[in-house]
């Protein structure tokens, strides 16, 4: 198990193995040629199809990269094969027996648990835990040393270039994001997430965060964020510096980015694991709303824009959600999120690529 601490003359945070952060890195992220769009497959609820049928509706709607939250063996086996892409869960109830085990352990933990039912070659990530520092605090030590030892088990098999491991966080991981320049992370949170950005950096894999706008507003007071803000169709657009804003979505992201750059990771990408937006359950939860979000979304994925901190730079995102969940806990509207009837029939016309 690595362990993390810092080094109080030089302020260089580094673990057991010997690496050092690197702080103030001259590099951007790459421009990649195409950024990617893919959906969340939620699987809390009794009345989904069959997997075999989820396989065919990605297939028809032309989705080939696709976000499942657990490593279930029967979804696996339905994705082998078929040429979509994975990210792939670790739940984060397992981290403490990966964290506290080897690497041997965790390879054994990989090969039964994922490669024994689908091909590498179909899991693009292995997201390690899910808002853990939102919803389960108590396994947020356990993280990056899970992720050390998966590493070096995907290092055994020659895998560690092709499959990158990320750990997804809620946005709330920042304690400030308005403007997105004065974006910065949680005090409370920074014996977690700077040991994670430096697996990050070291791996060249991405910081993972969960964008939802929808929240934002809902939870906001005196109407501090608009509705338009919200859905890409303000007139009134915010000033940060030399940058200008019409969305939240974007904003959101780069206050991350600014956050990230606070701390000394320039280079770091963004991944957004999960964003979207109810057809019913709550306040402003409909379903022109939800495709009027969408919609904007993918566009601007599919165009490649970026964002107003980092132009040019695709986003890679994940659509939440595939279907309605029913067995959802919370707020109705947490059950409301499919952009799928359970026949398979979009529930509003959303695109997911210029061909369908």
């Amino acid at each position: 198990m690595t362990e993390w601490g810092i080094n109080q003359g030089t302020n260089t945070w580094f673990n057991r193995r010997g690496f050092p952060k690197v702080r103030g890195a001259k590099n951007l992220p790459k421009p990649y040629v195409a950024a990617t769009l893919g959906i969340c497959y939620g699987r809390v609820a009794n009345n989904l199809p069959t997997t075999s049928e989820v396989v065919n509706i990605l297939k028809t709607n032309g989705i080939l990269n696709v976000r499942i939250f657990d490593p279930d063996p029967v979804t696996l086996q339905s994705f082998s094969g078929t040429g979509i892409n994975l990210m792939t869960g670790v739940p984060n109830e397992v981290l403490p027996s990966l964290a506290s085990g080897t690497p041997a352990s965790a390879l054994q933990w990989l090969q039964t648990n994922i490669f024994a039912h689908i091909v590498p070659s179909q899991i693009r990530y292995i997201a390690v835990g899910n808002e853990v520092l939102l919803k389960d605090p108590f396994y947020a030590p356990h993280v990056v040393p899970a992720m050390v030892n998966i590493h070096q088990a995907l290092k055994t098999l020659n895998l560690d270039k092709t499959i990158k491991l990320s750990s997804p966080q809620a946005a709330s991981v920042l304690s400030k994001s308005y403007p997105p320049s004065l974006g910065a992370f949680d005090p409370s949170l920074r014996s977690v997430l700077l040991p994670l950005l430096n697996f990050l950096h070291e791996t060249e894999s991405p910081f993972m965060v969960n964008v939802y706008p929808y929240f934002s507003y809902t939870s906001s007071t005196s109407n501090q964020i608009s509705l338009d803000y919200t859905l890409f169709r303000s007139n009134v657009m915010v000033q940060d510096g030399m940058l200008t804003y019409d969305n939240l979505f974007e904003a959101t992201i780069d206050a991350i980015v600014h956050a990230m750059e606070k701390e000394g990771f320039v280079e770091v990408r963004v991944v957004v694991s999960e964003t979207g937006w109810p057809k019913s359950g709550g306040e402003e939860a409909s379903v022109e709303n939800a495709l009027a979000y969408n919609e904007n979304v993918a566009r601007r994925v599919v165009a490649n824009v970026g964002t107003p901190k980092r132009p040019g730079v695709g986003i890679e995102v994940y659509l939440f959600d595939l279907f309605d969940e029913n067995g959802k806990s919370g707020d109705e509207c947490e059950k409301h999120f499919g952009i799928f009837g359970l026949d398979g029939i979009k529930a509003y016309d959303l695109r997911f690529n210029s061909g369908n």
